[in-house]
């Protein structure tokens, strides 16, 4: 038994030594044979202008500026002015000044996970964070750029998944390799579904992408919505609202690079980001800095053609492979769900779940509107058996929402209308049904059972699974 023990860890460190060798073959290729070098011809705000080979630069492209300042500052190129190439900083620009050296990196932009990225909280620039030591390396490049699998090569999306939130499993049955969309204002218990979901959902992995959103609630997501028992099975990439508008916009890239990876493993992937809007932002002033007109609620048409390359890479991978299940929220600017970039998601997800702040006011968390809500899934994503149940209970929670004004000033007579009667009889039991604590979960299975004996009247006294 101690001898296949050995063995079985001899193999295992043999196993990872061979990778490292790999990783570090590929990083010597990488290492291009001659130095470009260009100069810091002007500041503008946050812009730099570079002169020298702007030839050999294109979009994307990056540039490190090293003499004179007090650590290395990475620039990525945004675009050309006549002869000058427009660059934008991943770093603080504290010291650069006029005539500083910018070396062009030849390596394109990528990283080279491993499964030991898994418990592991990285940084928007794919440094980790979490003072757990150096980010293992893998042999395989991803670059933060990729494209999509083809159309015709994808999967189907597969079974349903298991949210854990009963509103969202039986009204918005979400499927493998689905994407949803969370929309909500400010303060309306967004975040909060956002952990619930986070920590109930079953799946092979976890990514989670904290986009642009506040430093104090990244420990407090790790530690009370994940815990270690999530941490085991996930990656944390995380850009704060203060860190430069490229690296919020490239966390979000690396967030889907680092899906695509475990995905191509076989594993059913969810991708979990927070916020999309704040993705939206981000690219919004990168495209202003570099002289894009604005348009829409001053947003650049490249926030507009970036959205859909993001959002295209999550979802089912090609026949054999993993899926990325994608959820992604969108903070709605002054309630309005017609925004731009409300808009603009979506109609490119496969779903989209709506918060609404008059039902969190009355005390109903999550405060889900179900009926605005929708999942393109449906009605194939549910159980046959449970679906005329489901079909009832919408009817009766849409005739109770357009009685609704009539109901509360005492205008509506009982026994005018059956219908509206039995709206009024399962409101109460339906918007109980629709509240949930964050510490609960629900399953699918029982979900169903609730619901179809709240619609069929025979509702019982005993609590929900």
């Amino acid at each position: 038994m101690v001898t296949n023990e050995t063995e079985l860890q001899h193999d295992l460190h043999a196993s990872a030594r061979e990778e490292r060798m790999r990783s570090l073959s590929a990083d010597i290729e990488a290492v291009g044979e001659v130095a470009l070098f260009g100069r810091v011809t002007a500041l503008q705000g946050l812009l730099v202008e570079v002169a020298g080979p702007v030839r050999q630069m294109r979009v994307g492209s990056r540039l490190k500026i090293t003499d004179g300042c007090p650590h290395p500052v990475r620039c990525e190129v945004v675009g050309f002015r006549g002869e000058r190439a427009l660059a934008l900083p991943l770093d603080s620009l504290d010291g650069v000044r006029m005539g500083c050296p910018a070396l062009v990196e030849t390596q394109e932009a990528a990283i080279r996970p491993t499964n030991g990225w898994l418990g592991r909280v990285i940084d928007g620039r794919g440094k980790p964070i979490d003072g757990k030591g150096a980010l293992p390396g893998g042999p395989q490049a991803y670059p933060l750029r990729a494209k999509p699998p083809a159309a015709h090569s994808r999967a189907r999306v597969g079974a349903p998944v298991d949210l854990g939130v009963r509103a969202l499993n039986t009204f918005t049955t979400c499927c493998r390799g689905q994407r949803m969309g969370i929309f909500a204002g400010s303060g309306v218990g967004k975040s909060v579904l956002f952990s619930m979901i986070a920590r109930n959902t079953d799946a092979d992995v976890a990514v989670i992408g904290l986009i642009g959103e506040r430093g104090r609630e990244v420990q407090e997501f790790l530690q009370d919505d994940l815990g270690p028992d999530g941490m085991k099975r996930a990656v944390v990439i995380v850009a704060t609202s203060d860190e430069p508008a490229l690296v919020r916009r490239q966390a979000a890239l690396l967030t889907m690079s680092v899906a695509e990876y475990f995905r191509d493993r076989g594993s059913n992937v969810l991708l979990m980001m927070d916020s999309l809007t704040r993705f939206a932002m981000a690219q919004r002033e990168i495209g202003l800095a570099s002289g894009e007109p604005p348009t829409a609620k001053g947003y650049t048409p490249t926030v507009f053609t970036e959205l859909p390359k993001l959002l295209e890479r999550a979802g089912p991978g090609t026949v054999g492979a993993g899926s990325v299940t994608g959820l992604f929220t969108v903070l709605v600017e002054g309630d309005d769900h017609n925004e731009p970039i409300s808009d603009a998601v979506r109609s490119i997800v496969d779903g989209h779940i709506v918060m609404e702040r008059a039902i969190a006011e009355r005390g109903r968390y999550p405060a889900i509107n179900v009926l605005k809500s929708v999942s393109r899934t449906m009605p194939d994503a549910a159980d046959a058996n449970y679906l005329p149940a489901i079909t009832k209970a919408r009817a009766l929670l849409a005739t109770y929402a357009d009685m609704e004004e009539l109901i509360r000033l005492g205008a509506y007579r009982k026994g005018s209308d059956p219908k509206v009667d039995e709206a009024i009889a399962l409101n109460d039991p339906l918007e109980a049904f629709l509240a949930q604590g964050k510490a609960e979960t629900t399953s699918i299975d029982a979900g169903y059972r609730a619901l179809a004996a709240i619609v069929d009247g025979a509702r019982k006294d005993e609590p929900i699974e």
